[in-house]
């Protein structure tokens, strides 16, 4: 078990305990914070929205095309923005920092 480390839309951070095979989407939405995950996880409706950390970004595998495209369908993209529901937290991730992105 380790840790992710979310700040949320009102600037709170938040240490989450995360369990290796488990999407990031479920783990912020499992602790209760706005994090829609709408799609179940299939990279077709954006709403599970997160802006890494610059120093986390070459740590995680780069998007698929499926997330690319739905990132690409969002009024505010950053280049640090991915679906959360795509990252599959594992003992690498152990601190992972991320935002939730904010709403259009």
């Amino acid at each position: 078990m380790g840790v992710i480390n979310v700040t949320d839309r009102d600037g709170v951070r938040h240490v989450l305990e995360a369990l290796e095979g488990w999407r990031v989407m479920e783990i912020i939405r499992d602790w209760g914070l706005p994090v829609e995950g709408i799609c179940g996880g299939a990279a077709e409706c954006g709403t599970c929205h997160v802006l890494i950390a610059p120093e986390w970004l070459e740590k995680l595998y780069p998007p698929r095309e499926e997330e690319e495209l739905q990132l690409d369908e969002l009024p505010v993209v950053e280049p640090n923005s991915r679906l959360s529901c795509q990252i599959l937290w594992t003992e690498e991730l152990d601190g992972l920092e991320l935002t939730l992105a904010p709403l259009a």
